[in-house]
């Protein structure tokens, strides 16, 4: 493998780079059993609709400037959230999705934490806790070789500890360099304040 030269490295105009850290667990730690909070519930969407997912998706994950998803066609991002090896759960609170937890087992016998997250106005109530929880028994139901996920410097600042409480170990880590969803529409222009814009033209 190819070592890159250490040093600063720019980022071209229009642009985004996160550092990625990828995590895995081969056997299922010994976590405390935890309830849901009143009211909550998990619940797996079977065929999901493209515009649902994508509404949630965009409501989670707009702040940390998740895109990938949103740049798929409805033909291509149901041929993935309806495959039968993906499992995609709800989480669920008045009537209606407050979270997403996302299984994908299409490499199985890895199982891949694809998404896990829920919606502003919920975090910070213990939520979290009890879903990677729940993720990881549904996980290991399935008997994997190892279940593994990947968060980065754009996520969540307390993402990778949180992994790494949850049982994760870190095995490897990357450079992500994409296209600013900003910029190419997928999310609007004040998306994720923290992450300055670099290479919007100028009025």
């Amino acid at each position: 493998m190819e070592i890159a030269e250490t040093g600063l490295h720019e980022v071209p105009a229009g642009k985004i780079a996160a550092v990625v850290t990828c995590l895995e667990m081969r056997e299922r730690p010994p976590l405390p059993e935890r309830k849901p909070p009143p009211g909550v519930r998990l619940a797996r969407r079977r065929a999901p609709e493209p515009g649902w997912y994508r509404e949630l998706y965009r409501a989670i994950g707009a702040r940390w400037l998740w895109f990938s998803r949103l740049a798929m066609s409805d033909r291509e991002l149901a041929a993935v959230i309806r495959d039968p090896a993906v499992e995609v759960h709800a989480v669920e609170a008045e009537g209606r999705a407050i979270g997403l937890l996302e299984l994908d087992r299409r490499r199985f016998p890895d199982i891949e934490l694809a998404f896990l997250g829920l919606l502003p106005d919920r975090t910070g109530r213990g939520i979290g806790r009890w879903l990677i929880g729940e993720a990881i028994g549904l996980a290991f139901a399935h008997r994997p070789a190892r279940f593994w996920v990947h968060t980065c410097t754009l996520d969540h600042p307390a993402a990778l500890s949180f992994y790494i409480a949850s049982g994760f170990r870190p095995y490897a880590r990357f450079v992500e360099i994409a296209d600013d969803p900003r910029l190419t529409g997928l999310l609007p222009k004040d998306a994720a304040p923290h992450v300055p814009l670099i290479g919007e033209p100028s009025s």
